[in-house]
């Protein structure tokens, strides 16, 4: 019975041992955290101190510290602040800083957007473009190169000159045709998009409606000389009507002595006729 007795005590005593030195180890610790440890911490924290702000976050929040001047401050957010990237672990959630060119990324070994002066490339920030690649100011970025593209020739014109499909025996067609790419920085330039070329064509007359400038001049003239012709008589009885008796009379003695000249033949040959037939 008194070695039963005896026995429990023991283990008690040794139990009790085991709570103190648990306890112990436990002070010393948040003692090597900071002296002012403290649970009733604000804004996310699961742990904080007076001097280094959060030392742990509560569930689903990013530990990260942000620094004030000399001292830095631990603080507990709902996502990683621009610069920063969150890696999420069984026992805290932080927030490590993306490389120096970069300022925004996905993780340490893939960015999303670089710094003023680097041109991002498959995660990477690059002083320069690889070859085949060339850079674009406006997203930063390294781009392909982009050469120009155009449509098909349509087919060539009517043979035309001067506008007119008529009238002319060489003119010249045209083709032509669109840009539907056009380059960038460092493409190929576009081609001309219009060709022109000489041609020939049977000369033919032109239809009506179809006459240019200078044949429709050609016609006018043509109809103010035909016009002028007819209107000849007409001033001609003007003209005379227009004479004085003296000179009608004068203009009509050639033509009265033409008449006697041949009245006087005409009698003559008749008294030679009668005197041939008188016995």
């Amino acid at each position: 019975m008194h070695l039963r007795l005896i026995s429990w005590f023991f283990i008690i005593l040794n139990f009790m041992e085991y709570i103190g030195s648990q306890n112990a180890s436990r002070g010393r610790r948040q003692r090597r955290m900071h002296p002012n440890v403290s649970q009733g911490c604000q804004g996310g924290c699961a742990t904080c101190s007076d001097y280094n702000g959060c030392l742990s976050c509560k569930p689903r929040l990013f530990f990260v510290l942000e620094r004030i001047g000399m001292k830095q401050i631990g603080v507990c957010l709902s996502s990683c602040p621009s610069g920063y990237y969150g890696t999420r672990y069984p026992d805290i959630n932080k927030c490590t800083k993306c490389k120096a060119d970069c300022d925004t990324c996905f993780n340490k070994n893939f960015c999303t957007k670089c710094k003023s002066g680097f041109y991002l490339h498959l995660g990477k920030c690059l002083d320069n473009c690889p070859e085949g690649l060339e850079a674009n100011n406006h997203t930063m970025e390294c781009i392909s190169i982009v050469h120009c593209e155009a449509s098909e020739w349509s087919p060539w014109s009517p043979c035309m000159k001067k506008g007119k499909t008529c009238g002319f025996k060489r003119g010249t067609e045209t083709r032509v045709r669109e840009i539907i790419q056009h380059p960038s920085a460092k493409g190929n330039l576009c081609p001309p998009t219009s060709e022109t070329r000489k041609c020939t064509v049977q000369r033919k007359k032109c239809q009506k409606g179809e006459r240019g400038k200078k044949g429709r001049e050609r016609k006018r003239k043509k109809l103010n000389k035909e016009e002028s012709k007819e209107a000849l008589p007409d001033n001609k009885g003007l003209e005379s009507s227009r004479e004085t008796p003296e000179q009608r009379e004068n203009k009509d003695k050639p033509q009265q002595k033409k008449r006697k000249v041949q009245e006087k033949t005409q009698k003559s040959s008749v008294d030679l006729f009668w005197d041939l037939i008188s016995p």
